[in-house]
């Protein structure tokens, strides 16, 4: 029986709430730019509602979003400070252990698999990994839309000895939750699943995609693990924008749905642990509030 592991929500949301400036393309890099206290703020509040992991604010310490020539010059201390802030946050937690997991996101773009990279991708992963090494517990490569980001997640951490966990973001239009579940690449979740158990991965997760595209995906996820023998955890934590949302992530801010209540969300969850998830949390949109929730009906809830 394997207890429930609540994730922190959406850093960026939470940074606005908390006062911090959001806007394209910098976007949560901003925070750490102009108001790093308010990223380790946004990192307690999360601990406070009860997550049991944080994740480093560097998703957006790319050349997608903050350029070439700031990533060159000052990527590597900006990547640092975001392994520090939650670091210091984590350790700060009298009640229990809170784990650090740093963040590593999709070098050229979110939902953009078009754009990867294989002869670049390790020269942007590389730094990431190496500024946040002293201040990780496991490596979360997120928002993920095809298999071969993930295999540079496996090979960039490879030598930290460090745990890793792999998020995909999934299709999600309209009608999706209907169909066999599939990555923003085309390739199917079954698929990628006996891929990610090939790769030594912890844990397999699904982020940054609509709540009501996630159960399928967990139960097929499942379906693979147990098949195949393999003890892998499975998480989601779901996003909150509207599913009307244009241009590319980079160059909008996206609206966010006003029927996602704290409660509504933590009914997804419940729906997402039926199906086999063990690790729960939220993506962009969901907040302290959603953690909350998600805490108090989770805590100590095994399966």
């Amino acid at each position: 029986m394997k207890s429930i592991r609540i994730l922190d929500g959406g850093m960026s949301r939470e940074l606005v709430r908390l006062g911090a400036e959001l806007r394209q393309p910098e976007w949560s890099a901003l925070a750490l730019m102009e108001s790093p206290q308010i990223v380790r703020r946004a990192h307690e509040e999360f601990i406070t509602a009860g997550a049991d992991v944080v994740t480093t604010n560097s998703y957006a310490l790319v050349p997608f979003h903050i350029g070439e020539e700031r990533f060159r010059t000052d990527g590597r201390r900006l990547i640092a400070l975001a392994g520090r802030l939650a670091r210091e946050a984590a350790d700060c937690a009298t009640d229990r252990k809170v784990l650090v997991a740093g963040s590593l996101p999709p070098i050229f773009g979110s939902y953009e698999p078009q754009l990867f990279r294989q002869d670049l991708v390790q020269d942007y992963l590389g730094v990431l990994v190496e500024e946040l090494t002293p201040y990780v517990d496991v490596w979360l490569g997120e928002t993920l839309s095809l298999v071969a980001e993930a295999e540079a997640v496996q090979h960039a951490v490879a030598g930290t000895g460090k745990p890793f966990w792999i998020s995909f973001t999934l299709e999600d239009e309209p009608g999706a939750e209907d169909a066999p579940a599939a990555l923003r690449s085309g390739e199917s979740v079954k698929d990628a699943a006996r891929k990610i158990a090939g790769l030594g991965a912890s844990a397999l997760l699904f982020n940054c995609s609509r709540p009501e595209v996630m159960r399928r995906a967990v139960e097929e996820a499942a379906g693979v693990f147990t098949k195949g023998r393999r003890s892998i955890d499975i998480g989601v934590y779901a996003n909150a924008f509207t599913s009307e949302e244009d241009g590319a992530a980079n160059e909008t801010l996206h609206a966010i749905r006003d029927d996602l209540s704290a409660d509504r969300y933590s009914g997804f969850a419940c729906d997402w642990v039926e199906g086999g998830a063990t690790i729960i949390g939220g993506c962009c949109g969901v907040g302290a509030s959603h953690i909350h929730r998600l805490s108090a009906r989770f805590k100590g809830r095994a399966r």
